[in-house]
C-alpha cells in the first residue's frame, strides 16, 4: 500500500486524470489554500486552472463539448480537490448538480443551449432548493412560479445557495399550482425554473437580488448567499424540462450526485487529516521518542486510516450504482452519512494529535477543524440520511407473513 483509499479497476484513462488532478492539487491548491481561506478570497486562479483541465466538463457528455466521464470519476476527483481544500470541490459540485440535471432531464434546446458553455466553464452552475423558513423540509417551500401569458413570475427568497454570486445560471425550485389543482401532494406542484442572470451582488437581472456573501465558521472562498426574487420574469421556455411539477423529482435526482459529491468531499478531507496527523506524528518528540511511537498515537492513526479507507469504499460504491443506472438513495445515503461522520473523527483526532498547535491558524489543521461541520448538514443532515436509509431499508426488507412464538 503506497497510500490510502486506492480504487480498484479503474481504466487507464481515469487514472490518469486521476494524476492529473493530485499533481494540480498538490502544487497549486495546497500551497495557497489556507492562505486563501483566512481571507474568504474566491480561489480565481484555481478556478481557472480547473477550466484549463477541463473539470468544468468532466461529466458533460462529448457530444456537448465534455469529456463525458462518469460520476465514479467525477467523486474521485473531487475527493482529490478536497483534499486540497474542500472549497474548491464546493465550486464544482453545484455545478455539476445543475449540468447533470439539464442532461438527463432538460429540453433538447436547453442541452444545446447551456451544456456546451458549461462544459468550458464559461456557464457556471448553482441550485437552490432551501428557504429561510425552512431546512430539510422541502414541502414546505413557498417559493413561486406563476404563469403569465410565454412567461412565468417569480417571487420568494431562497436561502444557502453555493456559487449563488459567481454563477450565471441557477436552477431554482419553486411551488407552480398551474395544472396541479388544490390538494395536489406538495411535492407533485414544483418545479425546477433555469435562471439566467450576471455574476456578482445586488441586483443581477430585474427582479432578481444576489444582497451578498454569507459570512461562514468555514468553507470561506466560495461564495454562499441568499437569493430574492421579486416578480422576476422569465420566459416558459426555462422551465427544466418543459413541463411544470416535475421539479421535485429533477432536484432529487441532482442531490443524489451532491450526496455522493459530499461523501467524496468527506473522504478528502479525511485524507489530508490523516496525512497531518501522521506526519506531526512522526516530527513532534516527546519523553525522547516521536509520539509516533507511543502506543496511544499508533491508536489514533490506526482508527483514522480505517476510518478512510470504509468512508472512500462506500462512496465509491454509491458513485458505481448510480453509473449503473440503477436506484442509488440507498447507497448514497449512506455513503454521505458515513462519510461526513467519519471525516469529523478523523479531522477531530489530528487536531488532537497536534496538541495546543492545532489550535493556531499557521497550521492547516485549524481550517479542516473548522471545515468539516459543513459535511454534516450539506446536502441533507445526518438525521436526514438516517431517515432516507431506514425507509429504503424497510422497504427492501418488508416482512411478509406474520410472527409465531418459537420452540
Amino acid at each position: 500500500m503506497t497510500r490510502l483509499a486506492q480504487t480498484a479497476g479503474l481504466n487507464d484513462i481515469q487514472r490518469e486524470i486521476l494524476a492529473t488532478v493530485r499533481d494540480f492539487v498538490d502544487k497549486e491548491i495546497i500551497p495557497v489554500a489556507t492562505q486563501l481561506e483566512h481571507r474568504d478570497e474566491y480561489p480565481t486562479e484555481i478556478v481557472e486552472g480547473l477550466k484549463e483541465l477541463g473539470l468544468f466538463g468532466l461529466m458533460i457528455p462529448e457530444e456537448y463539448g465534455g469529456l463525458g466521464e462518469s460520476l465514479l470519476t467525477y467523486a474521485l476527483c473531487v475527493e482529490e480537490i478536497a483534499r486540497g481544500w474542500m472549497s474548491v470541490s464546493g465550486i464544482i459540485n453545484t455545478h455539476f448538480i445543475v449540468a447533470y440535471m439539464l442532461k438527463q432531464h432538460g429540453t433538447q434546446e436547453q442541452k444545446d443551449t447551456f451544456l456546451p458553455r458549461m462544459a468550458l466553464g464559461e456557464v457556471r452552475g448553482a441550485f437552490s432548493m432551501s428557504e429561510p423558513a425552512l431546512g430539510s423540509d422541502v414541502s414546505a417551500i413557498s417559493s413561486k412560479g406563476v404563469k403569465d401569458g410565454d412567461e412565468y413570475v417569480l417571487n420568494g427568497q431562497k436561502m444557502w445557495l453555493t456559487n449563488g454570486g459567481t454563477s450565471n445560471l441557477v436552477a431554482v425550485l419553486c411551488r407552480s399550482d398551474e395544472g396541479h389543482p388544490e390538494g395536489t401532494a406538495p411535492h407533485k406542484s414544483m418545479t425546477t425554473f433555469l435562471i439566467e442572470k450576471e455574476p456578482g451582488f445586488g441586483e443581477v437581472r430585474p427582479g432578481l437580488t444576489i444582497p451578498g456573501k454569507i459570512d461562514k465558521m468555514g468553507y470561506k472562498g466560495v461564495d454562499t448567499t441568499e437569493l430574492i426574487m421579486d416578480d422576476l420574469r422569465i420566459p416558459a421556455n426555462r422551465v427544466l424540462g418543459g413541463t411544470t411539477g416535475r421539479g421535485f423529482y429533477q432536484m432529487m435526482d441532482g442531490v443524489e450526485v451532491g450526496r455522493v459529491n459530499v461523501a467524496a468531499r468527506g473522504c478528502g478531507v479525511a485524507q489530508r487529516a490523516f496525512e497531518l496527523g501522521v506526519s506531526y506524528a512522526q516530527q513532534r518528540h516527546t519523553f525522547g521518542k516521536p509520539i509516533a511511537e507511543h502506543q496511544a498515537i499508533q491508536f489514533k492513526l490506526a482508527e483514522m486510516a480505517t476510518k478512510v479507507e470504509a468512508a472512500h469504499a462506500m462512496m465509491v460504491n454509491a458513485a458505481r450504482k448510480k453509473d449503473s443506472g440503477e436506484r442509488n438513495d440507498l447507497e448514497a445515503g449512506m455513503a454521505k452519512y458515513l462519510a461526513s461522520e467519519y471525516c469529523k473523527e478523523v479531522v477531530e483526532d489530528a487536531f488532537r494529535i497536534h496538541g495546543g498547535y492545532g489550535f493556531s491558524k499557521e497550521y492547516e489543521i485549524e481550517r479542516l477543524y473548522r471545515e468539516a461541520p459543513m459535511l454534516l448538514i450539506g446536502e441533507g443532515t445526518a438525521e436526514i440520511q438516517k431517515m432516507i436509509i431506514g425507509r429504503r431499508l424497510l422497504e427492501e426488507y418488508r416482512f411478509q407473513g406474520r410472527l409465531s412464538p418459537s420452540g
